[in-house]
């Protein structure tokens, strides 16, 4: 198979390019406009633009007038007086008296049908079809990423993607790596559902541009940009279990090259909630603030942006009050983290689109924590360098080059009976390209190929590759194939299973975890009842070199990290339909199976605590000039393995069942504001008996890791948006 990918990637350079004509569509606020028809007046020649507003189609020898059509905008043409130069194009909204008026409903996510890459893009407008007070509660109304609790006493927070944790999808904000190490445990939660302007998910190996680190995937979010946003905006949050929740952002610019924006978030638990009556907080208490101020710099060819972030972040949890004569077990986690980034880009030749960019990023991140008797202190300094050059050769050719440099200091102390100290350096040096083949867009072939020299385990080299191929305007087909690697983080990225009693063991040379994965997806878009209905059906297979197990099986009371000495894989289908049933009403359905298995004292077994089957549902419907909005989500999770229990002493069932979430808002807009009101878990389901033992919070058998299911019943909430736009 390897063998097979590299002489591929070599045949695309021997394919003859064609002539294209190449540009972007946006709108007045500089936002790519995504589905705009673009073609030649009186043929029928013709393309549609992509997520990013971008587009490219054949030269016409016969006529010079390019036509640019989409609804809700009004239809612009140009003439082309050089077909090598690119193409920027505005087009301007209908407008009505008093209000826009929207023909066609936004889209709240988008798959590209031009990218090489499977990737979707979660907007504004999707985030807005439930609470989502964070990025962990992004995902409610996407079948493709799962997100659940890693235990049921610290909040913390995992993704799940291609039916494997989220240790192996790479996290970034702004292209940058990001959520690492310790803050990957409650990271989720450090970013402001109102702050996102859309999130990208890749799935499969991603561009060896941004790492090594994406195995199954990679996940993308970009903040708000203050060259595009409100002049002023407010989002205030409460639910009826307590939380109050107030974002603000504002914007100003400065000049006409310089602008400049500022992020605020406070967010508080006002009450503890013991809904089950087991004695302890069914979700810990949270208070958090949240600063960013960001700066933009663009003049002719230079663009320029400054970014720092400072967080600050208690958690309280435990036991409610202690009714025996030992003392009430405690969680206390306190946390400081600041970020920054700076970005410089200079277009050289915008023609062939001869580009070099240099991002720098830095964070520092402290975390304070006691659970019970036991207590971890755990500090992370992260540097982190990508240089990037960028140009064309010809419409059909791309190459993209470069060298990037990450640093990872990190310095722990455990306490369990005794203190213990964990210091680790890592140095990672390296070099990339990556070359795209574009014919048409009729087919895509991207092969990149990176070098890295890790200090703690020597010299590596990834490879990947994927491939586009539109067999009709209605049809096409990916497939990709590559490599990715990570640090074990061990310590730092499970310091929340403190909250057990499970003795926590690691082998004392872990090695460094590597695998391949592989992809094919189909999508076809059928014409069905005026409207186009979107049909992808995708298959992923992760299979593991090295892998840092988990051992959860052998002895109830511990948990072992250790080499994988055997076989370990992942195997992921999913089906999913797109369609909007009515002007105004759209629906999407999906269902994903998964198969995890890894080898466990000795025999290949289904990974513990995956639902190996999940089922989505979601429709919104948004009436005639977007005066009220409907939305509602069912998915039903499949049911699973729990780890062995004791054979002796059995306090668990060895399977979880198969359960049902249902969630549901309404919202209510005006001219400049919005009012909604939701319900998340309608059917009130929640796990039984989360935290084994729990009246014994000290003894051996005190286990908070058996989670499969929601922690929290029905929750109400209800929310204000304001937004004050420069045109308003």
């Amino acid at each position: 198979m390897k063998k097979i990918i590299f002489i591929l990637s070599y045949i695309f350079f021997a394919i003859n390019s064609f002539s294209n004509i190449k540009g972007k569509v946006v709108d007045v606020k500089g936002e790519p406009l995504l589905g705009v028809s673009i073609y030649w007046q009186g043929t029928s020649i013709s393309a549609l633009s992509n997520q990013f507003g971008e587009f490219s189609l054949p030269e016409n020898s016969q006529n010079k007038t390019l036509v640019f059509s989409i609804n809700s905008f009004i239809s612009d043409t140009i003439i082309v007086t050089d077909v090598h130069l690119p193409i920027h194009v505005v087009l301007n909204e209908i407008i009505q008296l008093a209000e826009v008026s929207v023909s066609g409903k936004k889209l709240g996510t988008i798959k590209s049908r031009t990218a090489v890459f499977q990737t979707e893009k979660i907007t504004a407008t999707e985030l807005c079809k439930a609470a989502c007070c964070n990025l962990s509660e992004s995902f409610e109304t996407n079948p493709s990423v799962d997100v659940s609790y890693s235990d049921a006493a610290t909040g913390a927070k995992q993704i799940k993607m291609l039916g494997l944790s989220g240790t192996y999808v790479q996290m970034l904000t702004e292209n940058i790596p990001n959520l690492r190490g310790i803050s990957a445990s409650y990271g989720l939660g450090y970013i402001p559902g109102p702050w996102m302007e859309s999130i990208q998910v890749s799935k499969g190996t991603a561009s060896v541009v941004n790492g090594y680190e994406a195995i199954t995937g990679q996940i993308n979010v970009e903040y708000i940009k203050p060259q595009a946003s409100e002049i002023v905006a407010a989002n205030i949050f409460a639910s009826d279990a307590g939380r109050v929740e107030v974002n603000v952002n504002a914007s100003a610019k400065v000049s006409d090259y310089l602008s400049t924006g500022i992020l605020l978030h406070a967010s508080d638990e006002l009450s503890s909630l013991d809904e089950n009556g087991d004695g302890f907080m069914d979700m810990p208490m949270v208070k958090q603030y949240n600063f960013i101020n960001r700066w933009n710099y663009k003049k002719d060819s230079y663009v320029s942006q400054v970014f720092v972030r400072a967080l600050s972040e208690a958690r309280m949890g435990g036991q409610m009050t202690s009714h025996t004569s030992t003392p009430r077990y405690h969680i206390g986690i306190e946390t400081e983290r600041y970020e920054f980034f700076v970005k410089n880009g200079y277009v050289f030749n915008e023609a062939k689109g001869a580009s070099v960019g240099l991002l720098l990023s830095g964070s520092l991140h402290t975390q304070n924590a006691h659970y019970g008797l036991k207590s971890y202190d755990g500090h992370q300094g992260n540097l982190y360098a990508n240089l990037i050059y960028q140009t064309s050769f010809g419409p059909a050719h791309k190459l993209s080059t470069g060298a990037s440099f990450n640093f990872d200091n990190y310095d722990e102390s455990l306490t369990v009976s005794q203190l213990d100290n964990f210091v680790s350096r890592e140095y990672v040096p390296g070099v990339f390209a990556e070359y795209t083949f574009n014919l048409n867009d009729k087919f895509v072939a991207l092969a990149g190929l990176r070098a890295d020299y890790n200090s703690l385990y020597g010299s590596f080299v990834t490879p990947r590759l994927h491939l586009k191929y539109n067999f009709s305007d209605f049809f096409l087909l990916r497939a990709s194939a590559g490599k990715g690697y990570r640090s074990p983080n061990v310590l730092a990225e499970n310091n929340f299973m403190l909250a057990s009693n499970r003795a926590m063991t690691f082998d004392t040379n872990l090695k460094m975890e590597s695998a391949w994965n592989y992809g094919l997806s189909a999508h076809t878009f059928v014409p069905l009842f005026g409207k186009e209905m979107g049909i992808t059906a995708e298959w992923y297979y992760t299979d593991f070199e090295q892998q840092v197990t988990v051992d959860m099986d052998t002895n109830p009371h511990a948990v072992t990290f250790s080499n994988l000495v055997g076989k370990s894989y992942a195997n992921s289908f999913q089906l999913e339909a797109n369609l909007e049933i009515i002007r105004g009403l759209t629906a999407t359905v999906a269902h994903r199976i998964s198969d995890a298995e890894s080898t466990i004292g000795g025999v290949l077994r289904e990974k513990p605590l995956t639902s190996r089957s999940k089922s989505l549902f979601t429709t919104s419907y948004q009436t005639p000039l977007k005066k009220w909005q409907f939305d509602f989500t069912l998915q039903h999770n499949g049911g699973g393995r729990l780890p062995d229990p004791d054979i002796l002493n059995p306090l668990w069932e060895k399977e979880f069942k198969p359960y049902t979430v249902m969630n549901a808002q309404i919202t209510k807009y005006f001219r400049t504001w919005s009012v909604y009101l939701g319900s998340e878990n309608i059917g009130n389901f929640v796990q039984k008996n989360p935290i084994i033992d729990v009246q014994n919070p000290f003894s051996s058998d005190f286990d908070a890791s058996m989670v499969w299911g929601p922690m929290h019943g029905r929750k109400i909430y209800i929310g204000l948006r304001w937004g004050l736009d420069a045109a308003t």
